[in-house]
């Protein structure tokens, strides 16, 4: 059966029972798009290679792209839309939290779900399954391992105003007790924001020794540049969660100096599936292609298993995929990995900012501990 099917910012496609759809909601726009490109490509790996070994139940999987960088309501209505109409029978993709709420509730209980960031954890919906990084996992022994082994005491926090950095930040309060120190300040800023003069002034009068760093995408690279132009970088060191080595190239050297990241990927680590993989996007997309660094890897990784965990059900019922969620596990860029309450078990890292790239300073946390 064919039928032809149009979201709200694509051309026409056909629908037929010979593929099976994919929306991969990404950002193309606002902050986040920074990294839409990378997000993009891993994705389009992923079902490439995915498709040479058969695809998934026999079908080819075919990725109808949805541009998770506009207003989160309007992005849950084109998601469902595709889902109402049978368009697609799966969702992953990497976008911000608030997309992800407003999408959830409407079609997870549908089709299967694979979000792909860094979140604020928490997130329990059927049918919705988790690859990336939460605070427990991420932050908390960030904070920790520098805590000893830089001093810190005084943390001043700065996040985008949405869920994901207020609710990290609530968490970012109790860790810096139990590490004997505090959250001496903290400021929200609209996604977009580039007036950084009065978070600046605050850092500086609240004599802070590190900035937690919430920033989606480009408003981090504006502040990376505007911390550096006012000397803070001399005095105070930042920790992210969300910084990649798109984010570095844009931030350029001169502004990252003791900046450290905390991911579960970064693409400086040497071994072998991330060579593997490197190759691979290498030879597909060419060298001046976009680095797949830990936020499109995830959107690799977000393919992958959504695609294991509709091969382990052998059918798309969200009910059946849950049932055997716990015994799935895909092998991708960072080696074989599986679910622990619809949590992806993974190790994280800490790396510092070593022009632009990153030098993976530690292992956080171990495969074995749900993330």
């Amino acid at each position: 059966m064919h039928r032809p099917v149009r979201l709200r910012t694509h051309e026409w496609f056909t629908v037929d029972d010979s593929t099976l759809n994919v929306a991969l909601v990404y950002p193309m726009q606002g902050p986040a798009g920074v990294f839409g490109p990378t997000c993009e490509s891993c994705a389009r790996l992923a079902a490439e290679e995915i498709n040479k070994t058969g695809g998934v139940l026999g079908k080819e999987l075919r990725l109808i792209e949805v541009d998770g960088g506009a207003e989160p309501r309007q992005v849950a209505k084109d998601v469902e839309a595709l889902v109402a109409t049978g368009a697609v029978q799966g969702v992953t993709g990497w976008h911000i939290s608030s997309v992800r709420q407003a999408m959830a509730p409407r079609i997870a209980h549908r089709v299967p779900y694979v979000y792909t960031a860094l979140y604020e954890g928490g997130e329990r919906t059927d049918g919705v399954y988790l690859t990336s990084e939460t605070p427990a996992g991420q932050l908390l022994p960030a904070m920790r391992l520098l805590t000893e082994a830089r001093g810190v005491r005084r943390w001043f926090v700065v996040g985008n105003n949405y869920v994901w950095p207020r609710r990290t930040a609530r968490a970012a309060r109790r860790y810096a007790r139990d590490s004997r120190g505090r959250v001496c300040g903290e400021a929200y800023l609209p996604l977009g924001a580039d007036d950084f003069q009065d978070v600046l002034g605050r850092i500086e009068r609240a004599d802070a020794d590190a900035v937690l760093m919430l920033l989606v995408g480009s408003d981090a690279v504006r502040f990376n540049r505007a911390f550096a132009a006012a000397g803070l970088d001399q005095r105070c060191l930042r920790l992210s969660t969300l910084m990649d080595e798109n984010m570095l190239l844009g931030s350029g050297p001169e502004a990252t100096v003791d900046l450290y990241s905390t991911a579960g990927f970064f693409a400086s680590l040497a071994d072998q599936n991330t060579m593997d993989f490197h190759g691979r996007y290498a030879d597909r997309f060419g060298l001046a292609a976009p680095t797949p660094g830990s936020l499109g890897e995830s959107c690799y990784e977000g393919v992958l298993l959504l695609a294991a965990l509709i091969e382990r059900a052998r059918t798309l019922d969200v009910a059946a995929i849950g049932a055997t969620a716990d015994t799935v596990s895909y092998e991708g860029p960072r080696g074989l990995l599986g679910l622990e309450g619809r949590h992806v078990r993974q190790r994280i890292y800490l790396a510092q900012a070593d022009g632009l790239d990153f030098n993976v300073l530690a292992q956080l946390r171990a495969p074995h501990q749900l993330s």
